[in-house]
Formats: structure tokens, sequence, C-alpha cells
């Protein structure tokens, strides 16, 4: 039987990768201390027989001795969510992001694991050329502005897994992250379309951070959950960094436009400066597009889904106006 444990598994993320390699009969278990993850997410499958759900911290050693898989995988996606957490203890999100990876890996080494990297878009920080391809340079902002603290940290494990590949330790694979949405998302930590959809709902004015000329491409989470999958046994995948993002570029004043439309609502559209938004010294990216173009080459994947604009398929809680947008 495959097995797998998830580190960050009750969040956004990690519960659809619970469903999906339960689905294909899997035996599962989860690391998650439930911070930003939710128990509901995982609510259905606490009586399964092939599932394990252990609260606790996913960089704790002693778990991850007992519980990464022989011969397995670790789906590594735990990580701090949210701009004001990354900008309040930046040197907190560096040291630990950093040791939890290490224990990540020493655990998977042990166990002759393979070890599936979530990283994010991010790393690729100010980086001029568009779109962004694997291999290009990382250029992220000035240490002295905390909002690039998970940038480094993110590029930090990255350096460390592969190291570990090409010395034979660990059969290592990295995927960088842009911009998933979809089914059980929040607005709690700034994450902009299910901000924008609960203010929409509520017909509360959608606030857009400066001109909203800033471009992302947003993928579908179950897109997502369907990239890991191909890569996580092909055979040629080990040793890899690979984007997984969205192919459509739009804009974020176009995003709230979008919404507005497509759920009837009469909220209006207010610019929102960034000094007003964002502590000082932030630093945005004007456009951010994955090339993807070498995982379909790799295994044949590429978005399906379209993006996901209803309640139905956003389970929102209330979140703080204030908070800033976080955008991958």
């Amino acid at each position: 039987m495959k097995t797998a444990l998830i580190t960050g598994g009750a969040g956004f993320i990690g519960s659809h990768l619970v469903e999906r390699l339960h689905l294909d009969g899997w035996r599962i278990t989860v690391i998650d201390d439930l911070s930003t993850g939710r128990p509901e997410n995982l609510a259905a499958f606490h009586d399964r027989p092939r599932f394990r759900f252990l609260p606790g911290d996913a960089g704790d050693p002693r778990l991850l001795k007992e519980h990464v898989p022989a011969g397995g995988v670790v789906f590594h996606l735990a990580a701090p969510v949210g701009l004001h957490k990354v900008l309040a203890a930046p040197d907190r999100v560096i040291t630990e992001g950093i040791a939890c990876m290490q224990n990540v890996l020493d655990a998977a080494a042990a166990a002759r694991a393979r070890v599936v990297l979530a990283s994010s878009s991010e790393v690729y920080g100010k980086g001029g050329r568009v779109p962004f391809h694997e291999d290009d340079d990382l250029c992220p902002g000035p240490t002295s502005r905390g909002r690039w603290a998970y940038a480094l940290m993110k590029a930090s494990q990255e350096s460390m897994a592969l190291a570990r590949h090409r010395r034979g330790e660990v059969n290592a694979v990295v995927v960088r992250l842009f911009n998933v949405v979809g089914p059980r998302q929040t607005g709690r930590y700034g994450m902009v379309l299910p901000r924008f959809i609960s203010r929409a709902e509520a017909g509360e004015p959608l606030l857009v951070h400066g001109d909203g000329c800033q471009t992302r491409t947003f993928l579908h989470v179950l897109d997502a959950v369907e990239a890991f999958l191909s890569l996580v046994e092909h055979p040629a995948a080990g040793g890899e960094v690979l984007n997984i993002g969205g192919e459509e570029e739009i804009s974020i004043l176009a995003l709230a436009r979008r919404v507005i439309a497509e759920t009837a609502s009469s909220s209006p559209i207010r610019l929102l400066p960034y000094a007003d938004a964002y502590p000082e010294g932030y630093e945005d990216v004007p456009r951010r597009i994955p090339d993807i173009g070498k995982i379909k080459s790799l295994t044949g994947w590429r978005p399906e889904r379209p993006l996901p604009l209803t309640r139905t398929l956003h389970e929102t809680p209330a979140a703080s106006a204030s908070e800033p947008f976080w955008l991958d």
C-alpha cells in the first residue's frame, strides 16, 4: 500500500491532497499544529482505517522519526500563512522554516522516503523576466524589509532539499505554487479571492490595493493536487524544481470586477493606496506569471478547471478588512 505523511495536512491545500490520496487507496498520516489548519477540513476522515491525524509541530523530530513512512512519501506543506505573521517575526519565519526542513529531510533520509516540498512563487522576488522560469535568477528585496523573509526561507528550504538529493540521501522534488484557490480557502490571512467573494456577497466594498493593475494567475486547488500526483512517482522528477500555476493572467482590478459580475453584487470597488494597506516599505510585484512548460513537458499536466468564484466553493470565515493581500 502506498503511504504518505503530509505536514500541514489540515490546511487548505493539504486537506484536498488527503482526499485525493485516500481515494487512490493510500495510507495517510497528517501532522498539523492547527495554527492555521482547521480540524473540520479533515472531519470526514477521522474514523477511516487508512488515516491518522497527529496534532503537533511538523518539525518535531520525534514525531517525524516515528511517522515518516519507510519507502513512502513526505508532502511537506507546513508553512506560516499570512503577511502579518511574516512581518511580525521575520527571523522566526526563517529559523523555524529551516529547522523544520532539516528535520523533515533527516527523517526522510532515514526512512528512504521521497520528499515533495511545497515551495512558493515568492522565491522569485522582484524577478524582471516574465513569465518566471525555474532556472531564472531569484531576486528578493532587501533584508531590511521583513516582507521578503518568507521568500528567503522557502529558497533556503529548496536549497537544502536539492543538496540532499544531489548527495543521494533523499529523493526530493520541489514545486513552486502560484496563487492556489478553491474550497476551504479563507480570506483570514489576506488571500485575495475569498476576500473579494466574501465582501461581494455581503455587499461591502472590494478594496483593491494600489491601482489594481498588478497581475497574477490563479490555480484551482484540485488542479494543484493533480500536479502533485503527476510528479510524486515520476522517475525523472527527482531533483527538479517545477512551477505549478494557472495560465490566465488577470489584473487584480479585473478580478474584482469579475467577482462582482458573477456574484451579481452591488458592491463598489475602492482603490486603496499601498501606504494605507501595508506597512512602510512594502514592495509589491507588478507581474508574477509562471512558465509551466517544464511540468507540461515532463508529465503532461496542465490546468483544467476555471476560477471558482462562488460561495459554494469558498467556505470563508470572516476576515478583517484591514488585513493586506498576500499574493503569491
